[in-house]
């Protein structure tokens, strides 16, 4: 059975408008996966969403209700979630989800329900269909420039390729092969696995074979750990980079020291002690750090649960100068509106600007290269 999970934060009303009127809620709307394979990206999700609300639970005198459902790490489930958080909920924007799928199954329904979609995974959309969203992710191809300039430091000449065979394995392949023929490094293979499978080992033996230098993994959570696993086993002696949907506990505990030494690019809020002292997101990346503790009574050690604040940031800021009545056609057409002339909004992974008819709204301010060792990610400068 599909969990549901609604959290009402603050009181169900906000402050008085000067005439006497009530002000209405703000709604939020959060469909992630709480179970299934995406599980321990969707977790982190749900839990810096609910620090970003605590952190921000009130906007221009209106109260936010977050509502949250899971999705099963389903992206047709994803589809009625939105739907539901649509038509019956009345959220006044979408947020969402653990997976590529999933966050495009909201974004379709976000556009034809004219309701904002703030995008928590790095998606690829034609631009007649992104005219109601945006993603606070960082594009894949900024990570994986960072990922190939620093295989370039370390003298790499051939890299091989594994990743899943969806939509996400696209974007860090195509990514990689645009980044990497530039640089002088040449890509020799291109190994796919699901993201339900237990074991990579026929595809890795075919990278083993070929003899890379390097291995450039395009998983992401838990199941991003087999390539790690079975490059181990095969004693493969190269180093293998990862991208940032590699940085969370749960791919940690799993790949074990199998991936102790692996590079891989985040956003900086990771390593946010470790950052210089005018780093222009480490203070917004402390303050999440401790709304996190206070709301989960736990640290926060993964990239994902920041994403969310980062998206709830970007709403916060368009909510306050979107006009009309939350809950109507016109509000959620002011805010989408809003969202597309965000300016400099500093958050916990980058500094945000959007336009009409670009997904992404960051740049470099918003990746660092991090080294795993002995289960702790470094700072690699």
């Amino acid at each position: 059975m599909k969990s549901f999970v609604r959290c009402a934060i603050g009181a169900a009303l906000a402050a008085a408008f000067a005439a006497g009127a009530l002000a209405a809620d703000l709604k939020v709307g959060l469909s992630v996966s709480l179970s299934g394979p995406n599980s321990s990206l969707g977790i982190p999700y749900a839990k810096g969403m609910q620090a970003a609300v605590a952190y921000r639970p009130e906007i221009n005198g209106r109260k936010v209700q977050l509502v949250v459902l899971d999705d099963g790490s389903d992206p047709t489930n994803a589809g009625r979630n939105a739907r539901k958080l649509v038509e019956e909920e009345k959220v006044d924007v979408l947020m969402g989800s653990s997976g590529v799928p999933a966050t495009i199954a909201i974004s379709q329904v976000g556009r034809e329900s004219k309701t904002p979609m703030i995008g928590l995974s790095p998606i690829s959309l034609p631009p007649a269909e992104s005219d109601w969203t945006v993603t606070v992710a960082q594009p894949p191809q900024l990570m994986i420039d960072a990922v190939v300039e620093k295989m370039k430091r370390d003298g790499v000449k051939t890299v091989g390729y594994i990743g899943f065979s969806d939509a996400w394995g696209d974007l860090v392949y195509n990514s990689l092969m645009k980044a990497a023929e530039p640089a002088g490094i040449k890509v020799l293979t291109n190994e796919r696995y699901a993201r339900a499978d237990a074991s990579v080992t026929g595809q890795v033996l075919k990278i083993v074979a070929a003899r890379p230098d390097a291995v450039m993994t395009g998983g992401s959570g838990t199941p991003g750990a087999l390539p790690y696993l079975a490059l181990a086993e095969r004693g493969f002696k190269g180093n293998v980079y990862g991208q940032h949907g590699l940085i969370n506990p749960d791919f940690v505990r799993v790949a074990g020291p199998a991936a102790n030494g692996s590079f891989m690019p985040t956003g900086p809020v990771i390593v946010a002690e470790q950052l210089p002292a005018d780093y222009p997101t480490k203070k917004i990346a402390l303050d999440f750090r401790s709304a996190f503790q206070k709301v989960n009574n736990a640290a926060s050690t993964d990239a994902f649960s920041a994403y969310s604040f980062d998206g709830y940031m970007v709403f916060a800021d368009a909510a306050a100068r979107a006009k009309g009545e939350p809950g109507t056609p016109e509000f959620r057409a002011s805010l989408r509106d809003a969202i597309f002339s965000t300016k400099e909004v500093v958050g916990a992974h980058g500094v945000y600007n959007f336009k009409q008819g670009n997904l992404y709204g960051v740049d470099e301010r918003a990746r660092v290269i991090v080294k795993l060792d002995n289960g702790q990610w470094k700072l690699v400068p």
